[in-house]
């Protein structure tokens, strides 16, 4: 068993308070906190090797280099990919997800299919959108049904040899539901389509090894993971990062450039254009560090019996819906409170110092599928306690009576 409280120590703003009353932080899954040594480590790079990198033959800029690219390998080890070239350091999430349909502009024609779940954030909804817009592709959707599960069924019939990708999150953001990716990716697969995985909400709760998922790209995010805001990964395989042309032009993903024709660099550079984030991509590599130290088995262990708890003590309030009861979950609780609108809840909560998210999380469709403006979505990290849960549920309760 992890020693939560030795754990909760690493994190500064966790002995903060908000109104007056100890932080509750339940909001995870739009942005972990980050632990010390995360943050100690931001300040080291900007103190003691800050400079540009990949360009200068200067002592500083082969540090900063040397250490980037440390960091890409340890990304790609977390990850398995076969190569560190397979591994693309990103803004984040969207950037990756849309640095593919970027590519796939020069690859689909109309009358090509793109397939995506009910289940998706909007960043991964709107980009296919648009892509379709683009090439005259058709996007179908895979319904879901009242656990919050994608019906397979419904997914099984939709492909075709018309389909040209098919594209879903590892994990819903806003129901916690964990699809059944490995399927959906060998099935994509027998039609020959290629696959790409929103891996954003995952990679805080489990380890994705890519090869086994055997998926053609896998995008997420470093700040619901404990590193930095402004920093993700794209992996992609390397035979489909060398089809796809580059997504912006300018220094470092360049070979050589006249006025006549100019020609890329080699992977991942040609997908890394301009200066990066530096500092972001060195400390992503802490922050995978931390969280490999602590142990995902001992993670997903915490964050089952916070899941559980929670799940059976806001059950007790009458009147209270829990949206996404299916098996197979990680651990957030999306509900609502009959005849309540959830930012009341919310609101309330919060100056008792528990934060939650309310609204649609992203993910309207989902809120439209169920006929509610949005839910009150708790999602929990391997930081939080018990105590936490049943602060929140009293808050919960509290906020019920006032309202009703």
């Amino acid at each position: 068993m992890l020693d939560i409280q030795k754990i909760r120590a690493n994190f500064p703003i966790l002995s903060e308070k908000v109104n007056g009353k100890p932080l509750v932080y339940f909001d995870n899954g739009a942005t972990s906190q980050k632990p010390q040594i995360v943050i100690d480590a931001i300040a080291t790079y900007y103190q003691e090797i800050n400079a540009n990198i990949h360009r200068g033959v200067h002592t500083l800029s082969q540090l900063a280099t040397d250490a980037y690219e440390i960091s890409r390998v340890k990304i790609q080890h977390h990850i398995n990919a076969k190569f560190s070239h397979e591994v693309l350091f990103t803004s984040g999430t969207t950037f990756g997800i849309n640095l593919v349909t970027n590519g796939f502009a020069s690859i689909l024609k109309p009358g090509d299919e793109v397939v995506v779940s009910s289940l998706e954030h909007h960043s991964n909804i709107v980009p296919w959108q648009m892509l379709c817009e683009r090439t005259g592709a058709t996007l179908k959707v895979i319904p879901m049904n009242e656990e919050g599960e994608l019906i397979i069924e419904a997914f099984d019939a939709l492909l075709s040899e018309k389909t040209k990708v098919v594209t879903v999150n590892h994990i819903s953001n806003a129901l916690g539901i964990i699809n059944p990716i490995k399927y959906i990716i060998e099935k994509a697969h027998a039609v020959g389509a290629a696959v790409l995985i929103d891996g954003a909400q995952a990679v805080p709760h489990l380890k994705p090894d890519v090869q086994d998922l055997d998926c053609d790209f896998y995008a997420f995010s470093g700040h619901k993971m404990c590193g930095p805001t402004g920093t993700g990964i794209l992996y992609g395989k390397e035979e489909w990062l060398n089809k796809l042309p580059p997504y912006q032009g300018g220094g470092e993903m360049i070979k050589e450039v006249t006025f006549e024709k100019t020609t890329y660099a080699d992977l991942p550079h040609k997908f890394e254009a301009g200066t990066p984030n530096i500092a972001g991509g060195i400390v992503l590599g802490t922050a995978v560090d931390y969280l490999n130290n602590i142990g995902f088995e001992n993670i997903q262990k915490q964050e089952e019996a916070l899941l559980a708890h929670a799940t059976k003590r806001l059950l007790e309030i009458e009147g209270l819906r829990i949206y996404g009861t299916g098996k197979n979950k990680a651990s957030v609780v999306s509900f609502n409170i009959d005849g309540i609108h959830p930012y009341d809840i919310g609101s309330i909560i919060d100056k008792l110092g528990i934060a939650v998210r309310t609204g649609h999380h992203c993910a309207q469709p989902i809120m439209n599928f169920f006929c509610i403006p949005g839910t009150i979505r708790a999602s929990f990290s391997f930081y939080n306690t018990i105590e936490e849960i049943d602060a929140m549920v009293e808050a919960v309760k509290k906020a019920k009576t006032m309202l009703s």
